[in-house]
């Protein structure tokens, strides 16, 4: 299962170059889940010196994805539902992506991003649409 595991992380990787330009890390991708890390840095932060909200929507994005892709399929984002619950400046924080249904076409996924204490900074859910051919 490692070698498969690292296969996965490689091809996610590989695949998406907007993930790497902003910095995010996959942590850990295992059957339906996965986690990405982003330490904060200049280029993560808005105008007030927050981690921009279209940051925060990526990585979840990228999370949630991550787990809906951990069955070998293909899927494009369908719908995004993210709550901004609290921000911070510094530090390190994680998006953490779980499958919560898999049916034949479409895939829905909850994300929680919470800082280095584990608050909860953003959550939400993501559906994701199956485009292999059958």
């Amino acid at each position: 299962m490692d070698r498969e595991k690292e296969q996965l992380e490689k091809l996610r990787l590989r695949e998406n170059a907007f993930t790497a330009y902003n910095h995010f890390e996959l942590e850990t991708l295992e059957k339906d889940r996965a986690v990405y890390r982003l330490d904060i840095r200049s280029e993560s932060k808005n105008p007030y010196g927050m981690v921009h909200g279209g940051a925060l929507y990526t990585m979840a994005d990228d999370a949630a994805g991550s787990a809906v892709h951990t069955d070998g399929r293909h899927y494009v984002t369908q719908h995004g539902d993210l709550h901004f619950l609290k921000n911070q400046d510094s530090g390190t924080i994680r998006a953490e992506g779980r499958v919560r249904r898999r049916g034949k076409a479409t895939c829905l996924a909850q994300v929680d991003i919470t800082n280095e204490a584990g608050e909860l900074l953003a959550t939400g859910q993501f559906s994701y649409f199956c485009i292999d051919q059958e």
